[in-house]
C-alpha cells in the first residue's frame, strides 16, 4: 500500500506533487511539508526561470528519471508549485518516505 502523502495525487500518466519552494538557499534539499506540499529549498536565485529549472532539474535528479519527465503545471511566478512526474506514484511516495529533514 502506497503511504498517504498530501503533496502527491496520481494523475494520468504519472503523478502531481505539490512543491513549496524557497529560492536563494545556500543549498537545494527538501527541508519536510509545508501546508500540504514538499518545502523544498532551492540554491537559485528566482529570476529568469532559474528556481524553476533548478527544481525540475533536481526531482529528476532524486527520482532517476530523465529531465522530460518532470513538468511544471502550475506556478511559474509562484512560491507554490504544482509539478508533473510521469512516473508511478507508487516511486514517488518511495522516494519521499527516503527524505530526511531537520523537523
Amino acid at each position: 500500500m502506497i503511504e498517504p502523502w498530501p503533496c502527491l495525487a496520481a494523475r494520468p500518466g504519472g503523478c502531481r506533487l505539490e512543491v513549496s519552494v524557497s529560492p536563494n538557499a545556500r543549498h537545494t534539499a527538501a527541508d519536510g511539508l509545508h501546508d500540504g506540499a514538499l518545502r523544498v529549498r532551492l540554491a537559485a536565485p528566482p529570476v529568469d526561470g532559474k528556481a524553476n529549472a533548478q527544481l525540475l532539474g533536481w526531482l529528476a535528479s532524486e527520482l532517476g528519471c530523465p529531465k522530460r519527465a518532470v513538468s511544471l503545471l502550475r506556478g511559474d511566478t509562484s512560491r507554490r508549485k504544482q509539478v508533473q512526474i510521469d512516473l508511478p506514484e507508487a516511486r514517488v511516495a518511495a522516494w519521499l518516505a527516503t527524505l530526511r529533514w531537520a523537523g
